[in-house]
Formats: C-alpha cells, sequence, structure tokens
C-alpha cells in the first residue's frame, strides 16, 4: 500500500472511532457542539503522525488508535478556546462554536472533549500507559503556556525571534511533538528513537506555525478557511510581524508597522492597512525568511529522522512532513 493510500485508510479509521463516541448523545445543547467541531474537518494531522511513529518504530498501528484519537480530541479542545480568545469567527470555513451558539456553551463544549481525550487515552493498551500519560499531561500544560505568551505578546512591545519560537514550541510544535513520542511509546520504541522522533516532530511543529503564518497573508481565504489577514487584525507576534519589526528601516514603513503592532496608535485595522504591511513584507524580504526559516527547520527534522533504523518509518514520516508543508492553506 502506498503511503497516501495508508494515510487516507488511516484517517478513516480515526475518523470512525471518534464518530461512534459523538452518536446519539445528550444533553444536546452539550453534544452538538462538540459534534459540529469535530465533523468540521482538517487533515486529521496529529493523530496520523502518531500512527505513522507507532509503525515507524516496528508497533502496530492498530493498538495506537485511541491514543490516535485522544490527540485529535485534545487538538480541538484548544482550538474551540483558541478561537474564544481570538474572538475569530471562522475555522475551517464554517462559523466557530462561539461564533455559532455563545461563548458559554463553547467554553463547557471544550471542557468535555478533555475528557473524552482522557476517556479514549485510559484505553489504549500499553504497559507505558503511565509514560504515555505524562506526556499527554505535559502538553496540555504547554500549550496553555503556550498560549498565554501568545495573548502577552500581543501587548509586549518588543518580541525577539527567539522569544517568538519559545511561543510556538509550546502552541503548536508541542502537540505534534506529542504525537510522535506517544506513538512511539506504543510501538514499544526505545529511548534513542523516542528522541529521534522528538527531534524530528519538535522542528516540524516549527516550521508548520511559520507557514501558518505565511498563509494567513498568503493565500486564497476560501481554501485557507478562514479570513486571511487574521493575524494583522489581531496584531498577533508571529514570525512575519517580529521579523519585519526587526529588519525594516524605512520611516514610514517602520511607523505603520508600530501603529499596529506596537504602541497600536491605529484602532481598527482596515483591509487597505493589510495590504500595505503584505507589500511592507514583500519588498523588505520578510516572505522570503518566513520560506527559509521553514526549509531550515525542515531540513533539521529530516536529518534527525534519517537516523531511525527503519527505511519504511523514515519514508512514511518525511513523506507526511513534505504533505504537511507543502499546503497551500
Amino acid at each position: 500500500m502506498n503511503i497516501e493510500k495508508k494515510y487516507n485508510l488511516y484517517k478513516k479509521q480515526v475518523d470512525k472511532k471518534i464518530n461512534f463516541f459523538l452518536d446519539e448523545r445528550f444533553p444536546a445543547s452539550l453534544y452538538q457542539p462538540v459534534k459540529y467541531i469535530m465533523e468540521s474537518g482538517g487533515k486529521r494531522i496529529r493523530p496520523i503522525i502518531l500512527l505513522f511513529s507507532c509503525e515507524a518504530v516496528g508497533g502496530n498501528y492498530k493498538n495506537a488508535l485511541n491514543a490516535a484519537a485522544a490527540v485529535e480530541i485534545l487538538h480541538n479542545f484548544t482550538l474551540i478556546h483558541d478561537d474564544i480568545m481570538d474572538n475569530a469567527l471562522k475555522r475551517r470555513g464554517r462559523d466557530t462554536v462561539h461564533n455559532k451558539w455563545d461563548v458559554n456553551t463553547a467554553i463547557l463544549s471544550g471542557d468535555g472533549l478533555i475528557g473524552y481525550a482522557y476517556k479514549f487515552l485510559l484505553n489504549t493498551k500499553s504497559g507505558r500507559i503511565v509514560e504515555i500519560i505524562h506526556h499527554f499531561n505535559r502538553a496540555i500544560i504547554e500549550v496553555c503556556e503556550g498560549q498565554s505568551y501568545d495573548k502577552e505578546y500581543e501587548i509586549k512591545t518588543d518580541v525577539s525571534i527567539d522569544e517568538y519560537i519559545l511561543m510556538i514550541k509550546k502552541k503548536t510544535s508541542k502537540l505534534i511533538e506529542i504525537s510522535c513520542v506517544i506513538g512511539g511509546l506504543i510501538g514499544n520504541a526505545d529511548e534513542k528513537q523516542i528522541r529521534i522522533l522528538k527531534n524530528y516532530s519538535s522542528n516540524i511543529g516549527i516550521a508548520f506555525q511559520i507557514l501558518d503564518d505565511l498563509l494567513d497573508i498568503d493565500s486564497d481565504e476560501k481554501l485557507f478557511g478562514k479570513k486571511t489577514g487574521g493575524d494583522i487584525i489581531e496584531r498577533k507576534k508571529t514570525y512575519l510581524a517580529v521579523k519585519a519589526l526587526e529588519v525594516v528601516k524605512n520611516g514610514k514603513e517602520r511607523k505603520l508597522l508600530n501603529s499596529v503592532f506596537v504602541n497600536k496608535s491605529v484602532k481598527i485595522v482596515t483591509a487597505d492597512i493589510i495590504e500595505q504591511i503584505k507589500v511592507i513584507y514583500q519588498k523588505n524580504g520578510v516572505l522570503d525568511l518566513a520560506r527559509k526559516e521553514i526549509r531550515k527547520y525542515t531540513d533539521i527534522a529530516e536529518y534527525n529522522l534519517a537516523k531511525l533504523t527503519n527505511e519504511n518509518g523514515v519514508e512514511m514520516l518525511k513523506w507526511f512532513s513534505q504533505m504537511l508543508l507543502s499546503r497551500n492553506y
């Protein structure tokens, strides 16, 4: 079976497992929003990379299906709460949960998902379940820390690239990392294999988030599933914003960047301002610098991956990372 067919097969099996727990549950006021977010699409990145990692160290992916469902449910919990904090109206081309229902319903639905994530995780048949839960707990804590940094940076005027990397390692990369590690643990990986999977996935996670920052201003809005330029409207300290504040010297351009991201003298970020900032990014080479960083972290990830002795495992995970980083939405 080629890797793409395997990916599609595994995705269907994860969806089937998740959909089973969504059927006919009450009260509807809780489970309709839960079902809505879980059925809203997505590539199932985290569960598939977990299953591939399990196989890459010689394990049987079927033993990891419950854990795969758990990380996907956890991911969707973070999306619901992230959308509330960002006041986002769209997610994957549909209304966000708090926009379709209300904030209280969204909070409750997200909280419920955490319980189901643990329920699936605890049904995982593995002699290393304590290690698995430890990594899962650590991820929840670090995602919250990353989100706090993200909110803090909206106010902070002088965010460095190193601070940005710290934030995305926690907020984005950590869930991808623990997906690989948990898959490895279920496959009974040794310490060296776990270290390889961790280094691979951590770097892929960083590249993935920088690409996401890039796509926010450089993708088709219909494909992207949410409003492009949203990070600028929210004044997020993305890679692009942080790097632009570092490299742009032109007085007029610098003044505009400061008015949006630093002193926030611009109260409403209009479509015209978004377009002007896009031009500044392009003119000053910020978009090209972002692409170079994506390549750098991908190369580091694949260098680590090559240390695995299972050639099929290397091939699967390399295919998966290339698929992730070739996306245009």
